[in-house]
């Protein structure tokens, strides 16, 4: 098989209401652009119909590089995003979070930055607020500031559910990473940002269309807490924080 360009994967846990539409949005994208790529399924274990529907999409799409990993078990997020990782062909890997809140239409500027050079590219969320996002928006706003205050981190937001990676460079970093659930994000930032990757940050508007959200926030908020402070421990018993080195 000639070389790809880019590995796009898709963590999934329930995901019946947007899978279908939005993987159709996905390909659109992706067949607009000059890329090879593949799109790689991760199920989480999911607990409805959403593994039967990832098979009907890949039947759907005969003429499109689609595969799939299942879990038997729920590993968490992060873990869904690394196995796929793991799994992946090409020179890129990254993923987007199939409710589409940062849109499909930000993946080809975010590969372009990884082909120019750059070892990570996120987006960057700008949320377009409502009233019932407000309450996430502080959330997420209050953890970037305690990254920042606790790591010593100079990026603007860690936890966005839209990240590309050089794959040579990310897959020793992705062995050093503890954490399999939802703080997956934080370290795979931290720990490349520490090791002195070049990061780049794409501003991209952020919707959440409703309530309902994976992250449970309160319960999750009090959990990341903990982690960032067990991490802080660690980085600080090893003396990293502070050596951003330059790759």
């Amino acid at each position: 098989m000639p070389s790809l360009d880019l590995s796009l994967i898709i963590p999934c846990y329930n995901e019946l209401a947007a899978l279908k539409e939005n993987t159709k949005q996905i390909i659109e994208v992706l067949n607009s652009t000059r890329f090879s790529y593949e799109i790689i399924f991760v199920d989480d274990c999911s607990t409805n119909d959403t593994v039967e529907l990832i098979k009907e999409i890949i039947n759907e799409h005969p003429d499109v590089n689609i595969s799939a990993v299942f879990h038997k078990q729920n590993e968490g997020r992060g873990k869904a995003v690394a196995d796929g990782i793991l799994t992946a062909q090409a020179k890129i890997a990254g993923f987007i979070d199939i409710d589409l809140s940062i849109s499909a239409s930000y993946i080809p500027s975010m590969v372009m930055e990884i082909v120019k050079g750059a070892d990570i590219a996120i987006a960057l969320r700008v949320y377009k607020l409502s009233w019932h996002s407000v309450p996430r928006w502080i959330i997420s706003k209050g953890y970037s500031l305690l990254v920042k205050l606790f790591l010593r981190l100079e990026l603007n937001d860690t936890e966005t559910g839209c990240k590309f990676f050089n794959r040579e460079r990310i897959m020793p970093i992705l062995a050093e990473i503890r954490d399999t659930h939802w703080f997956w994000d934080t370290e795979i930032m931290v720990r490349s940002y520490l090791k002195g990757f070049k990061i780049i940050e794409i501003p991209s508007v952020f919707i959440r269309s409703g309530f309902y959200s994976k992250v449970k926030i309160f319960r999750d908020s009090i959990q990341y807490f903990i982690n960032l402070v067990g991490f802080r421990r660690e980085l600080k018993r090893r003396r990293l924080l502070g050596k951003h080195k330059t790759c």
